[in-house]
């Protein structure tokens, strides 16, 4: 396990002074309800750190960069920045998923749930180089492996701090004169664990579906694909 995170910590760059820190920052809590005797922490709390470390930086950054802007629009690029959706492909391109300590049976998910693990992930290991090293050698994290990998002029020029659902109904208010309509496809599993399918609409024409634990999860992923589909 020790080689595989240091491994990790070869990829990212940093050499921690406290290796168990980083090992930490990839533990999921479900790992440890397996492994009760392994002496090690869950993540969640390097997490809480990383999330206010990264705010910070991208907060510093935005106001910066952008000298002309104000408050109400700074807000929305750091949140845009910040989001679970950015923090996914940024663990996607370090690769973080081979190195995530899961219970078995999350381990099996593959979806977005597992993406979520991920993307908390970052966070915590944010946190963790926040710790072994300080304030400057996480900054310098972000800068190479967050504020690097997202494209920041894309946000801004799409307007992606707008939630999904938001952003295909101006458009397709926009190009198409039609406000989008959605509808329940699918609801299976009890009712403490239900999971529901949802289409988006435009007129009749279905565009796309999403998946969620609830029906509002389900209807941004289905504006997400939406917007795809429809290349806007």
């Amino acid at each position: 396990m020790k080689n595989i995170i240091e491994k990790l910590a070869t990829k990212i760059g940093i050499e921690f002074r406290d290796i168990t820190l980083l090992r930490t920052a990839c533990t999921h809590r479900s790992y440890l309800n397996e492994n009760k005797v392994s002496g090690m922490e869950h993540n969640e709390r390097l997490e809480f750190l990383g999330d206010a470390v990264l705010e910070l930086v991208v907060t510093s950054y935005l106001f910066r960069k952008y000298p002309e802007k104000q408050e109400g629009e700074l807000t929305a690029y750091r949140s845009a920045i910040v989001n679970t959706m950015s923090l996914i492909k940024v663990a996607e391109h370090v690769g973080l998923n081979e190195f995530i300590l899961l219970s078995k049976g999350e381990a099996k998910d593959t979806g977005r749930a597992r993406a979520i693990i991920l993307a908390n992930a970052v966070e915590a290991i944010i946190g963790a180089i926040y710790m072994d090293q300080g304030y400057n050698a996480a900054a310098n994290f972000i800068s190479e492996q967050v504020l690097q990998v997202i494209d920041i002029e894309e946000i801004i020029k799409k307007k992606l701090w707008i939630d999904a659902k938001s952003r295909f109904q101006e458009v397709a208010q926009e190009k198409e004169s039609i406000t989008p309509s959605y509808k329940t496809l699918k609801e299976i599993g009890p009712d403490h664990d239900k999971k529901f399918t949802l289409g988006v609409f435009l007129k009749d024409v279905h565009i796309a579906s999403g998946t969620g634990q609830s029906k509002q999860e389900a209807e941004q992923q289905a504006a997400e694909k939406a917007l795809e589909a429809k290349g806007w």
